[in-house]
């Protein structure tokens, strides 16, 4: 059967589950025009025509499985103020299960501001606070994560290292999917992959693969294969997935490799491009599809929403047709 009519079966059978565990985060769009240069510094003057706010990092993942059609439960903190109560409206306007959502009143909600003239982007402001939770806040929402990942078909650590995911946390949650069998997928973030161990899948970028790994110049199957063994070695990982921009992905196992080429014709802004590809896998995933067939079709969902500026979603119908072309 053809992908996309596997696809379109699939998706009309199954309403899954899934369990977003992550950094919650704001994404602010100054749009404007810019004509000439400040008189006091060699940088432009933009005229301000609109901006908007939309849910980011692991909002966005769980914004952007909604749009695929899964039922979402998210976990994770906001900041006791305007911009936390603004996430959590947002949750309860579109029907995301983000009952247990924690204010920290030792943070702000991160918000990250960028501005845009004629669709190029400017400059980037970040307002964030990235120290780790207390214990408090962490036994309590791993009490909510036990209790949801019961319920849950597939579970996404959405790691932006603002400070919820420490070592200890992401262990907690992971040894617990594992003795309930459940596959957990990680978008990582730092250094630290040893809080990632026994995942079933890893997606690191290429940067973030290099980083890790301490293999420089990722630019050949033979160098992807050394850096992903060593990552192997961390975290005892059944699979690695790792995205490489304009060239598409790799699926990685100890034991074996295969890339999947970029299917992107137009590219304006891959902001949250990486959210699509852990959102569209993890539903595939959930409903059935092997991880070869979910990256496949990751792939074409990635391909639809860097066409867009700013964090975007996409459809199984979207997805669907853009395989058939």
């Amino acid at each position: 059967m053809r992908i996309e009519n596997k696809l379109e079966l699939l998706a009309a059978k199954y309403t899954p589950n899934i369990l977003v565990i992550g950094d919650l985060m704001l994404d602010h769009y100054i749009f404007g025009s810019a004509d000439r240069l400040s008189p006091e510094a060699p940088v432009p003057v933009v005229n301000v025509k609109s901006e908007n706010k939309i849910i980011g990092g692991a909002a966005n993942v769980a914004n952007n499985i909604l749009s695929l059609g899964a039922k979402v439960s998210i976990v994770g903190v906001v900041g006791n103020d305007q911009d936390g109560d603004f996430i959590q409206h947002v949750f309860k306007e579109k029907q995301i299960d983000g009952q247990y959502i924690l204010k920290d009143t030792s943070r702000c909600t991160t918000i990250k501001t960028r501005i845009l003239a004629a669709n190029h982007q400017i400059a980037r402001i970040d307002r964030e606070d990235t120290h780790p939770i207390n214990d408090d806040i962490a036994e309590n929402l791993l009490a909510q994560i036990y209790k949801y990942a019961q319920e849950a078909d597939i579970v996404i650590i959405s790691d932006y290292n603002k400070g919820l995911l420490s070592n200890s946390f992401t262990q907690k949650i992971l040894q617990y999917c594992n003795s309930i069998q459940k596959k957990v997928i990680v978008d990582p973030k730092g250094t630290d992959y040893s809080k990632y161990k026994l995942a079933y899948a890893i997606k690191p970028n290429r940067k973030e693969l290099s980083e890790i790994s301490l293999v420089k110049n990722i630019n050949s199957l033979d160098k992807l294969k050394e850096a992903a063994l060593k990552v192997f070695e961390i975290t005892q990982a059944e699979n690695l997935v790792v995205t490489l921009s304009e060239e598409g992905m790799v699926i990685l196992t100890p034991d074996s490799v295969k890339s999947l080429p970029v299917k992107a014709t137009e590219v304006y802004d891959v902001t949250g491009a990486g959210d699509t590809v852990i959102a569209t896998m993890s539903y595939c995933l959930a409903i059935g599809f092997s991880l070869e067939e979910a990256c496949e079709i990751a792939n074409f969902a990635a391909a639809i929403v860097i066409k867009h500026v700013g964090s975007a979603t996409t459809s199984i119908e979207e997805i669907i047709a853009s395989i058939k072309g």
